[in-house]
């Protein structure tokens, strides 16, 4: 896809449906085709309540958001990183009400697609309704691993883990740097996906450093040893359903 498509708000998306299922060439433009809104949004902008009833599918043209629930303490549980080319709202294609909310994490731009426009492209064309359910498939499977991780492993292994999850969905779309990404997450929203405090990220940060298994630069991180961060992480990217020749070397 050259020229004018790469900076389609939509292209992002085609890439991810393709990751999992290869579309007819009809079926592409079609994707493309899709009527839709772009809005330009400021960090932190709500894409989603909880509560809301839905009329559009938003779709991450470029910029990053996150899922999370807020307890009846004001307590947040980030629960998952929405990244460029994400639908952050899928499930509500056929639900009635968002049972959580999305927020942004960076400057954005988001296309919003009406509802029943999505819904009749995956209703009409199997190859693109198998692709969109393979994709909240996909949601469901990390969403069981990010459970895991807050529920089961270290501090260390969580903020590891974490960081290869990044590398490996962004190098998956090209949108990495080679060994490197930018993390747009702060040191307390780190804490409130992984369940530790700002403080405990920090330390476990300063140590993965001293490891020499990342550097950082600002938000960028390099890793410097990809088999020790992932080993560090406990981390396998089985649950990302990614094939291996489109991800990182196995010999990072």
């Amino acid at each position: 896809m050259t020229g004018s498509q790469d900076h389609h708000p939509l292209n992002n998306l085609l890439r991810q449906l393709e990751l999992y299922s290869k579309l007819p060439e009809f079926d592409r433009q079609l994707v493309l085709d899709l009527p839709h809104r772009v809005r330009r949004l400021d960090a932190g902008s709500y894409l989603v309540r909880e509560g809301d009833k839905p009329t559009q599918c938003m779709i991450l043209a470029n910029g990053y958001a996150f899922r999370q629930k807020v307890t009846g303490d004001g307590s947040r549980q980030i629960l998952s990183v929405c990244i460029p080319g994400d639908a952050v709202d899928l499930q509500n294609m056929f639900l009635d009400v968002s049972d959580h909310s999305v927020q942004l994490l960076t400057q954005s731009r988001v296309a919003d697609v009406p509802r029943e426009a999505m819904q009749e492209l995956v209703l009409t064309r199997p190859a693109i309704g198998t692709a969109i359910i393979q994709l909240t498939l996909v949601e469901a499977s990390i969403l069981r691993e990010w459970v895991v991780n807050v529920g089961r492993r270290d501090a260390r292994e969580r903020i590891a883990h974490i960081l290869c999850e990044f590398a490996v969905r962004l190098e998956s779309r090209g949108l990495a740097d080679g060994d490197g990404f930018e993390l747009p997450m702060t040191q307390e929203q780190l804490a409130d996906a992984t369940g530790l405090t700002s403080v405990h990220v920090n330390r476990v940060l300063k140590g993965l450093e001293a490891d020499g298994l990342i550097s950082r630069k600002r938000r960028h991180i390099h890793y410097s040893n990809w088999r020790a961060l992932q080993d560090a992480g406990d981390f396998s990217r089985r649950y990302l359903h990614v094939s291996e020749q489109d991800t990182l070397a196995q010999t990072y």
